[in-house]
């Protein structure tokens, strides 16, 4: 017993705040960003440091902390205000490095801000963002001409408008997701949805993006001219998904995937929501456990 102990008191003690800065790195960057903003930035000031490295901060991913609620107060100001000040600090961590960003629920200024100091960026992910709006977007345009993904569904103050701008400044776009709410269920967005504005938004995509290979438009509420216009210009498609468009038959369809020579997988319109696996779900509201335990800090 004696011997173990004497072991046990020989062993050299590491100190971990004197690790080197590269090792540190690292090890910091196989952590996960919640583990790195709710503890390891946490350990010493020298850690904090290192989590400022710009290595650290070219990816920005909270999608995996969000997931479906039923929870009513999901126009929340004072989250908003929390996804917005952790991308303000990413964002000047990464020094010009960022290349995605996927959040919900972030508003117009850190968009603008992302556009202003990520030249670099890629994706750009921001589904359920109420307050982001075309100027915002605008921003991305001309700011991001790197950008070959994006997803604004359910941002009802975006507008066809910033697909024009989109598809104009950013020629390496390949995957498009501008899903819309189920019209099935009441909503404030119901004025949004008629078909004159899902005809608006397809034109843009079919006009500007003819280099998509992926589109989701759930739910669009466009009609057979949007959706031809759409198989005219994107003939590069590869994954089209039109669930819910009821303002298209089968026969429109038919007539647009001809055109379609590249075209692997398509997903008709299908009011059975029992049967089909939604990607985004009827609404996309935050966590609460999220809201509560991500920004402990």
């Amino acid at each position: 017993m004696a011997d173990e102990e004497a072991k046990i008191e020989a062993r050299p003690i590491h100190n971990w705040a004197e690790l080197t800065q590269l090792c540190l790195i690292n090890i910091l960057s196989r952590l996960s960003i919640e583990d790195l903003w709710r503890n390891a930035r946490f350990v010493c000031k020298h850690w904090f440091q290192a989590c400022k490295d710009p290595k650290l901060n070219s990816v920005i991913d909270l999608e995996t902390q969000f997931r479906e609620s039923d929870n009513e107060s999901r126009s929340n100001p004072e989250f908003e205000q929390k996804i917005d000040s952790m991308i303000r600090s990413v964002v000047g961590w990464s020094d010009g490095s960022l290349t995605h960003v996927r959040v919900k629920h972030c508003s117009d200024r850190s968009i603008a801000l992302i556009a202003e100091r990520s030249p670099n960026l890629q994706v750009l992910s921001i589904p359920s963002c109420p307050h982001v709006t075309d100027k915002a977007m605008s921003e991305i345009a001309f700011g991001c001409p790197l950008l070959s993904e994006l997803d604004i569904s359910f941002c009802y103050q975006i507008s066809h408008r910033s697909l024009a701008l989109i598809g104009q400044h950013c020629p390496s776009l390949r995957i498009l997701r501008r899903n819309l709410m189920t019209r099935l269920f009441p909503s404030e967005q119901e004025s949004f949805l008629r078909p004159h504005h899902g005809d608006y938004e397809a034109a843009a995509i079919g006009k500007f993006m003819p280099q998509l290979v992926q589109l989701e438009l759930r739910f669009s509420p466009m009609t057979s001219k949007g959706l031809a216009l759409i198989s005219e210009g994107c003939v590069n498609l590869e994954h089209l998904d039109l669930f819910g468009c009821t303002n298209v038959t089968s026969r429109d369809i038919a007539n647009a995937s001809s055109s379609l020579k590249k075209l692997k997988t398509l997903k008709k319109p299908n009011l059975s929501l029992e049967s089909n696996t939604e990607r985004y779900g009827h609404w996309q509201l935050y966590d609460d456990r999220f809201q509560t335990d991500f920004f402990r800090i």
